[in-house]
């Protein structure tokens, strides 16, 4: 892993970081190289990203999803660009949001990738922060890398995981269990460390959440955000402000960067039951980077790393951020004083009982 050193004098290029936490270590080599190449497709889409309309309208909606959502002209770019990347990699098979099933690539490949290739599209036509979102799992020895079942792994069986945001300038969160580290690009196409030891702060007066669907959530969850609303004369004694960019890893960002709480619950919408993020490329990857910095994040009642996922993709609630904020928006629900029992914080009891 990066050491002191190199927090001190940042600019470490992401292959010197991976080549020195690899070592000689095989596994470590190949998820190492699985992230190079990763990065490489990700600095491509970057490129293509910031052409925006030059490059014609990306924005344009191609086929209508499930609860709602729109595969776009960017969408489809985007998981070329990334599953031909990994091509180069020893990854057995790719999960992508963007295809039904994995995608084989070498049968034989030690590693699997879980992929969000393009988070927040939704925002393309509007300049908004998109991201990449991925996570990398070992190829069990005697699983089929082209089933779903392959890829039905816990959470704490993840090797490395992350996102690359395309911002005002293109940054990569990483993590592969040594700390959250964050790169930036350079202008010549490289990702430099800015920080090796990234860590999310506690004590912020932020919260991010969809307000419009306030009808929609169950009393403990409105009870939780009622409260940060009524301010100082609530019983939260302080003022909050509530951020909402509709592009998860936007969030997810300046959380890493000064705190607060991002909050997207199952509700009672059709098709939301259990929340609407993937648990196996976006919930698992945030996760990891939150815990790995010193946040948590939850489905409501426990960690989400300690969850084991059944379909390639399975939704889940998810709540992450401050590990003081996660812990106090837990509570709401789980102790006998919460604020109604018709159903959970996050959905159904099925989920865990």
């Amino acid at each position: 892993m990066p050491t002191a050193d190199h927090r001190a004098a940042p600019g470490i290029t992401l292959a010197c970081a991976l080549e020195e936490w690899a070592g000689e270590d095989a596994r470590r080599r190949d998820v190492a190289a699985t992230l190079t190449a990763l990065a490489a497709g990700t600095i491509q889409l970057a490129r293509a990203i910031a052409e925006g309309p030059l490059a014609g309208d990306l924005a344009r909606t191609l086929s209508s999803g499930e609860a709602g959502e729109g595969q776009k002209a960017l969408d489809i770019i985007s998981n070329d660009m990334v599953i031909d990347a990994l091509r180069k990699a020893p990854v057995a098979a790719v999960a992508s949001e963007e295809n039904d099933a994995p995608v084989l690539l070498d049968p034989a490949a030690p590693l699997l990738v879980a992929i969000d290739p393009l988070d927040g599209s939704s925002n393309i036509d509007t300049n908004i922060s998109v991201g990449t979102i991925f996570a990398v799992f070992p190829h069990q020895d005697g699983t089929d890398a082209a089933s779903v079942t392959a890829f039905l792994q816990n959470g704490r069986d993840m090797l490395a995981g992350g996102y690359v945001i395309y911002g005002p300038h293109t940054a990569l969160m990483l993590t592969v269990g040594a700390g959250t580290w964050h790169f930036a690009l350079d202008k010549d196409g490289t990702f430099r460390l800015v920080n090796a030891a990234v860590r999310v702060k506690e004590g912020a007066a932020e919260f991010a959440i969809n307000m419009s669907n306030y009808h929609h959530w169950d009393d403990p969850i409105r009870a939780y955000v009622d409260d940060c609303l009524a301010g100082k004369k609530g019983p939260r004694e302080r003022e909050f402000n509530m951020r909402w960019v509709a592009s998860m890893v936007a969030d997810a960002h300046r959380i890493f960067q000064r705190g607060g709480i991002y909050l997207y619950p199952g509700d009672s919408r059709k098709g939301y039951t259990h929340g609407r993020l993937r648990l196996l490329y976006e919930a698992f990857p945030v996760a990891f980077l939150m815990e790995q910095a010193q946040g948590s994040a939850i489905d409501g009642r426990g960690s989400i790393l300690d969850l084991s996922a059944t379909g390639v993709h399975q939704r889940v609630p998810f709540i992450f951020g401050s590990r003081d904020e996660v812990a106090r928006a837990a509570r709401y629900h789980l102790e006998p004083s919460g604020h109604g029992e018709r159903s959970p914080l996050f959905a159904r009891r099925g989920l865990f009982i």
